[in-house]
């Protein structure tokens, strides 16, 4: 179950609240096999919705954000063109990645 994406001034503040706030950031700018160990820190994370949509509206080409490598992400952004704001479909939508990335 994802959590609510964060609305309004909360949605600068949700990078502190990550499950991988504790850990080597390095260790989500991977390659190959490792990058399944860096989504599964993702699984337990309470804001992997609010990540994926910052990755996902930004563009960003390296590491796991959100659950979803970088071929995964662009992946996603290639089968939905059309969405100019993904922070705006998840807090519409009231959903995480799950629905998105199917």
């Amino acid at each position: 179950m994802s959590t609510p994406i964060l609305r309004g001034a909360l949605r600068q503040d949700w990078a502190g609240l990550g499950a991988c706030v504790s850990g080597d950031p390095d260790d989500l700018f991977v390659k190959g096999a490792a990058q399944q160990q860096a989504k599964e820190v993702c699984q337990r994370c309470p804001v992997i919705a609010e990540c994926l949509a910052e990755a996902l509206d930004n563009r960003t080409e390296f590491g796991v954000w959100g659950g979803m490598t970088e071929r995964e992400r662009r992946a996603l952004l290639r089968r939905n063109p059309t969405v100019t704001s993904w922070w705006a479909m998840f807090a519409h939508a009231g959903a995480g990645r799950a629905d998105v990335a199917s």
